[in-house]
């Protein structure tokens, strides 16, 4: 298959200076998107108890934020492409503005979930085109390997810091405010994007949106992590949980089909015919499993095995946000000097170690070793982000930014998902006596990410 891609509209180029403040504004809203993928998790305790729901609702409040960005992140990267990034990057901020402050007046849980959609909606048209801003304003290849390690660094500390944020929010202020506090960081970000990001898009003419690719990709995700979330309650081989599977096999046979088809298709199957690129996606999937499972059962093992405040169990996460602050910019500059192999293999040493400290968990597991294993998984995430995501871009054309920022940024979210999806099965159904052993299974998930990324890192091209 033979895709013609529109040559690129290259503004003019801008200073050094402009280039770090184009990133720096790019970075507070990926701040935003990685926040609350996470600041929700150390607050669903609060949250069940205003609403009075458990963990299945649960789920779905942090799921509908994650399936809806993973589905659409494809094609509002495309949008952005055909549209105007900037233009598309200021949309996302005031839907991800609005649908925060219909999530903090949330008067039930129907209503919080539904928010939770829209702000994945908002979500979809900030991660992608804001990855696409920054290559398009950075073309030296070295220099947008920097760029992209401290971008990789700033979407890690907001994954890490989310805990200690909610629980700290939670504590003072009570759950909604974990919504709340968007907005300053909103409007800040409009402001600054009116006064400093250029416009970019593709220029020619503008590549077609592939819708029938699009519900075939939101129906596989939706079903895929509803199968796992519901599976404890139907039974993973109920009648309905059967029909689930023949939709999610069906609906991954015909995505294949009607991609591998179209002339524009929302997908470039072909792509993943490259090692590097495919083992990047992969890779990203395992690494955001792995972050996932490691804070939701943080949270529920912390707050509900062992009865600490929500400011105490997000407070354990710091040597998390402390590993993925310090590492992820130094692999970006690795991925930048010597290649994504080195620092790869970094992360999945630290992330197979940090799985394997947990693997024997129980009620009375010594602090210290939650903290250290803790550390050593933040260090592999931080290592991980930034040759991932430039070895996934790079792989590319520079004149479909958005969409290449979209597929690994597809990857990360639809892993958040899955390893949500995955923790809240193991607990579902575990009293606070038993979470601990009940979560015992998510530590060997996370180990078996920290080898997978082993072998993406033997698969990843070397230096030249």
């Amino acid at each position: 298959m033979t895709v013609t891609e529109p040559s690129l509209s290259v503004p003019p180029p801008l200073s050094l200076r402009r280039r770090w403040v184009v990133l720096g504004v790019c970075c507070l809203s990926m701040f935003l998107v990685g926040l609350d993928t996470t600041i929700v998790n150390v607050a669903l305790p609060a949250v069940g108890d205003g609403l009075g729901i458990g963990t299945r609702g649960l789920e779905w409040t942090v799921d509908a934020y994650t399936i809806v960005l993973a589905a659409l992140l494809i094609s509002s990267g495309a949008l952005a492409d055909r549209l105007g990034r900037r233009r598309v990057f200021r949309s996302g901020l005031l839907v991800f503005g609005a649908a925060s402050l219909l999530c903090a007046a949330a008067p039930s849980v129907g209503v919080l979930v539904a928010a939770r959609a829209v702000q994945g909606v908002g979500a979809s048209m900030l991660s992608p085109v804001a990855l696409a801003i920054v290559v398009s304003a950075m073309p030296d290849p070295r220099e947008r390997a920097r760029a992209i390690g401290v971008w990789a660094a700033v979407f890690g500390l907001s994954m890490a810091v989310g805990p200690v944020t909610g629980g700290a929010l939670v504590g003072a202020l009570g759950w909604r405010s974990v919504f709340w506090i968007n907005a300053p960081v909103i409007a800040a970000a409009l402001l600054l994007t009116a006064l400093f990001v250029p416009e970019s898009r593709a220029a020619g003419r503008p590549r077609r949106l592939d819708l029938p690719g699009q519900a075939l990709l939101a129906l596989l995700v939706a079903v895929v992590v509803g199968l796992l979330i519901e599976g404890p309650h139907i039974g993973r081989l109920s009648p309905t949980a059967l029909a689930g599977y023949a939709v999610a096999a069906a609906a991954a046979l015909a995505f294949v089909r009607v991609e591998s088809r179209r002339p524009e298709p929302l997908m470039d199957l072909a792509l993943f015919r490259r090692p590097a690129f495919a083992g990047a996606v992969l890779g990203a999937v395992a690494v955001f499993v792995a972050l996932n499972v490691t804070l939701l059962l943080n949270t529920l093992y912390l707050q509900h095995g062992r009865g600490w405040t929500p400011l105490h169990a997000g407070a354990v996460t710091l040597p998390m946000a402390l590993g993925a602050i310090v590492c992820a910019p130094w692999s970006g500059a690795l991925a930048g000097r010597i290649g994504p192999r080195p620092p790869l293999t970094a992360a999945g040493i630290f992330l197979t170690a940090g799985g394997l400290c947990l693997v024997s968990l129980d009620r009375h597991t010594p602090v210290m070793l939650l903290l250290s294993a803790y550390l050593l998984i933040g260090i592999g995430f931080g290592f991980a982000n930034a040759p991932l995501t430039n070895t996934a871009v790079s792989g590319l054309p520079r004149s479909r930014a958005g969409v290449a920022g979209a597929v690994t940024s597809t990857a990360r979210q639809l892993g958040s998902a899955l390893g949500i999806a995955v923790a809240g099965g193991l607990a579902t159904g575990a009293g606070p006596a038993h979470l601990a052993e009940a979560s015992r299974p998510g530590w060997f998930v996370v180990t078996g990410c920290g080898l997978f990324l082993l072998l993406v890192a033997w698969a990843a091209r070397p230096a030249e």
